[in-house]
Order: C-alpha cells, then sequence, then structure tokens
C-alpha cells in the first residue's frame, strides 16, 4: 500500500533513501530540508542535496530555520501525512511534529545504536576503531536517537575503509532498509525493540581542533584518525616542502612496518614512524591541490627519508 510521506533530510547520505521510496511509488508530498547556504568561490546561495533532488521530481521543499514556531508546526501537520522519513535531517524535531503523521516519524541512522547516537556516527566508529557498524530505522521520540529500533542491518568495517567508503555503503543500504521498514508500516507489521541503555556512545559533531595528525600516538590510532576523518574535514600535518612548511590533508594510510622518532619518514613509500609502529601515507592532498598517490605526491614534492612531519 502506497503511504502519504513527509521526508526530511539534506546531505548526500539521505539522498539514496529519498530517490527509493520515490521509486518504491509512495506519495512524497513534501521534502524539508536545511536552507540554502552560501558556498564555493562566488558564495552563491547553494541547495542542499536533498534540496536539488526533490525539485528534480517536482516535489515542494520546505527550508525552515526552525520547526519550534506554531506557524512552521501548523504548515506540517496540515500536510496530512501518514508517516515522516527523517534522515540527517540537522533541525530537532519538537514533540509537535512527532506527534503530527499518522504514524509518527521514522530515522535512519548509520550506527548500531546504542552506540554513536548523534551527529557524526560514521567518523566516530572510524575513529575509534570499531570492526563493525551499520544501519537503522527507529521511531523517532524527543531524546538524541533514543526512540525504539524497527529494523537493522550490520556491515563489517575494512581495516583500510575512510569515512567515505563506509558511507556510500551504508546511504544504500540504509535506503534499502528504510523501503523495508515502509512496506511492513504499510502492513501494519513494523513492530518497534526498546534500545538498551548498555553501550550507549555518543557520536559528537567532528571539531577542527581535532584534525591534525599527532604522530606520537600508536599507529593504529593514527591510521584510525586518517581514515576516519576522510574525505571530510580531511586528517592534516605540516611538511617542509622545497623549503616551506605546507600543511598536507593525508586521506589514506595503511598500517606498515617501521619504527624511529613520531613523524620521521623512513623510507621514499611515504613510510611515516609513530609512537609504536608505522604508517604508510596513500593518498595526500596538498592545499588547492586534487588528491595524490603517494607516487605522484612525490613526484612533485621531495619528501626525503629522514625528514619529519609536523
Amino acid at each position: 500500500m502506497s503511504l502519504r510521506i513527509a521526508f526530511m533530510g539534506t546531505p548526500d547520505f539521505a539522498v539514496p533513501t529519498l530517490t527509493e521510496i520515490i521509486g518504491q511509488g509512495h506519495e512524497v508530498v513534501a521534502v524539508y530540508s536545511r536552507a540554502p547556504r552560501p558556498a564555493g568561490r562566488g558564495m552563491e546561495e547553494r541547495k542542499s542535496p536533498v534540496h536539488a533532488i526533490a525539485e528534480r521530481f517536482g516535489i515542494p521543499v520546505f527550508t525552515p530555520r526552525s520547526l519550534r514556531g506554531e506557524a512552521e508546526q501548523a504548515d506540517f501537520a496540515a500536510l496530512d501525512v501518514d508517516v515522516a522519513v527523517v534522515v540527517a535531517y540537522g533541525l530537532i524535531l519538537p514533540k509537535p511534529i512527532l506527534d503530527a503523521p499518522r504514524e509518527g516519524c521514522l530515522n535512519l541512522h548509520a550506527s548500531l545504536l546504542p552506540r554513536w547516537r548523534g551527529a557524526a556516527p560514521i567518523h566516530r566508529a572510524i575513529m575509534a576503531g570499531d570492526s563493525e557498524t551499520g544501519v537503522m530505522v527507529m521511531r523517532m521520540e524527543e531524546g538524541l536517537d533514543t526512540g525504539p529500533v524497527a529494523m537493522a542491518e550490520r556491515l563489517a568495517i575494512p581495516s583500510d575503509a575512510t569515512t567515505g567508503d563506509l558511507h556510500d555503503r551504508l546511504a544504500r543500504l540504509g535506503a534499502d532498509l528504510m523501503v523495508r521498514a515502509l512496506a511492513a508500516l504499510s502492513r501494519g507489521a513494523l513492530g518497534a525493540v526498546p534500545q538498551t541503555e548498555d553501550g550507549v556512545t555518543y557520536a559528537a559533531k567532528i571539531d577542527k581542533g581535532e584534525t591534525r595528525i599527532d604522530w606520537s600516538r600508536p599507529a593504529a590510532e593514527v591510521h584510525n584518525h586518517i581514515r576516519g576523518l576522510s574525505p571530510f574535514p580531511g586528517a592534516w600535518c605540516e611538511m617542509d616542502l622545497a623549503g616551506r612548511t605546507e600543511r598536507v590533508k593525508i586521506l589514506r594510510s595503511t598500517l606498515a612496518d617501521g619504527a624511529g622518532l613520531p613523524g620521521a619518514v623512513l623510507d621514499d613509500r611515504m613510510t611515516v614512524a609513530c609512537g609504536t609502529g608505522a604508517v604508510r601515507l596513500v593518498e595526500l592532498q596538498r592545499a588547492g591541490g586534487k588528491p595524490l598517490t603517494a607516487e605522484a605526491f612525490l613526484r612533485g614534492a621531495v619528501v626525503a627519508p629522514g625528514a619529519r612531519l609536523g
């Protein structure tokens, strides 16, 4: 049975779920997304990925700055939807919004709740060295990602996978999971299990102050830090390139054999010593440049064995 749906989402991660819902024949009567923001060199107003896709399908898009006002809440209630689907929307939903749809609000979250509630679950799972993650559909309540879980899919995290790699796989997996949840909801067969309070962790938004690489940490932690912040905002270090200190993002790495002073370059393959062990830098990006393999990077920059990265 087709459902009448309000979709609420903003970034690329939410796009597969929206397109999959439309493809399944549900009636998406409105899309809510964060308001356009200045971006690019010209700082022109740029619509969110979800906003742009919704317009391609001819779906009305609403971009309120907040949903706490009575007028915004009345407008949402007037949509008369069966359910709201929420995927990385970015605004808190107050109780009148949560209560307006006949079947409530379903949220797609990219972690194995209750681990990594909050804003940056993919980044934090990789940075912590987790071996497994997943996606979950939960029924929303007023707490931060505290609602009962209706469906889940698990996914192993490969040892060298970045946040970007995992983001794309989880977005596709989550889209499939949400349409299955909606199918069950339309049959009156979508149950939900309360989350346990054991193992609760919070995925705080990534702060720019934590992006610099600390080479004194063990190699495994450095490696997880690099891949957890790739491609955005990017872990970085300082290098002396042609007599000038430059900030360089490290986008990919792998664990390697070697030992030395933390930050020391050990060979001509960009193997770098850590507090214990070493990592080999696989992909790098200079400010204003394109991502390059280590081999390509070294063709345009001299980083000799014995150099120290800061």
